[in-house]
């Protein structure tokens, strides 16, 4: 089932299901008799505050339905020991409610996570997870070659990953800044191909892609972003040959980490709709490569990335529901036609080259994509 906004909750209709109105997180009694069952947990992020409808709950697969009673975007995350991302939800706008399915097959501590603003630790709470349970890729033979499938896709953008960087910080301490200009974006795309499995390293992600706008109170400006302004705006400065080397040393330490990193089937799923996300709040807007404004070579890359977690899956989803697997291509194709049409010899046009209709195109064409999307994560958990 879809999630449920806001103004579905409050227009009362009589024909919502018990799961429906959980969706609402209004905290009522229906809420908390289905989370004491087992069923989804409600979670009511607000500005200040994560309300989660209850800190255990069972091995095997968990959803939470957040809903956003905040003023600011705010997004979900469950960690596991090390800040390791089991599952996250982002762009939850006020007033709606997503959900989030994550398989966790491990009892232990965990913990539960809003990020009001998307910014920072979060409002954190302890989460314990109790038992243990098959996993799916032991219980499915197609969801197992599911998962291996997409480790290979990752293993065939990891290496790419570590040789372009290293040639875009030889260029960048060599002081070749047209050299360096070229490689940025060539660098990134097999960076933005697998951004949700480099997200789930710890403080790895934060040193290589934070965004300027985006610091923390004392954190270091470092990474990707930062050589990006000293090669657009600024000119290199005395530690930019250090924060290349920097950079160089976390982009391999994620791809040793990358080829050894077990994936479930839902964490595929909800890497699809994590990168469409990532184009709907920063390359859309223009505000993720702010410097060079090569916002579309992002654009593209997250779109392949979603599209081949998607493809390892789609064997179940074409069995499970043949309707959505059709609806998925044909908007994954026409995401990619828009795309085509801003392609230039040495790749795609600036951000700033483009109009505002050609930024509403986009806009649009994510948001029908990622409405299919955001299902896949439900029919992967079918039993």
């Amino acid at each position: 089932m879809t999630a449920v906004t806001a103004r579905a909750c409050l227009a009362g209709l009589a024909t919502l299901s018990l799961a429906a109105l959980a969706a609402c997180g209004s905290g009522d009694k229906a809420d908390t008799a289905q989370a004491a069952a087992g069923g989804p947990i409600a979670v009511e992020a607000k500005d200040d505050s994560c309300g989660v409808g209850r800190a255990e709950a069972d091995a095997g697969k968990i959803t939470f339905e957040v809903s956003n009673k905040g003023t600011r975007v705010t997004e979900f995350y469950l960690y596991a020991e090390g800040d390791r991302i089991m599952g996250e939800v982002e762009n939850i706008t006020p007033g709606l409610t997503r959900k989030l399915i994550v398989e966790v097959p491990d009892g232990g501590k965990y913990q539960t996570s809003c990020r009001p603003g998307m910014t920072g630790d979060g409002i954190r709470a302890d989460f314990t997870v109790k038992g243990s349970a098959t996993r799916q890729v032991d219980a499915d033979t197609r969801l197992a070659e599911a998962t291996a499938g997409y480790q290979r896709y990752v293993n065939d953008q990891v290496e790419p990953l570590q040789t372009k960087t290293g040639e875009f910080v030889a260029a960048v301490k060599a002081g070749k800044v047209d050299e360096a200009k070229k490689l940025y974006p060539v660098a990134r795309t097999y960076w933005e191909r697998i951004e949700p499995v480099a997200e789930s390293f710890g403080d790895l992600d934060p040193r290589v892609d934070a965004r300027e706008a985006d610091l923390e109170p004392g954190q270091e400006f470092s990474g990707f972003h930062r050589l990006e302004k000293d090669l657009w705006v600024t000119g290199l400065q005395a530690d930019s040959g250090k924060i290349a080397d920097q950079l160089q040393t976390d982009v391999t330490e994620i791809v040793t980490r990358a080829k050894t990193v077990q994936l479930t089937p839902l964490q595929l799923a909800n890497g699809a709709k994590e990168l469409l996300d990532e184009v709907a709040t920063g390359k859309i807007t223009g505000e993720e490569d702010t410097f060079s404004h090569t916002d579309l070579w992002d654009f593209q890359a997250n779109v392949e990335g979603s599209q081949a977690a998607v493809a390892a899956l789609r064997p179940v989803v074409q069995e499970r529901d043949a309707a959505l697997a059709k609806t998925i291509d044909d908007r994954f194709a026409a995401v990619t036609r828009l795309l085509d049409e801003q392609r230039t010899a040495d790749g795609f046009k600036l951000y700033t080259d483009l109009s505002q209709d050609q930024v509403k195109a986009f806009a649009e064409a994510v948001d029908a994509l990622g409405e299919p999307i955001s299902k896949v994560a439900e029919v992967v958990a079918q039993k």
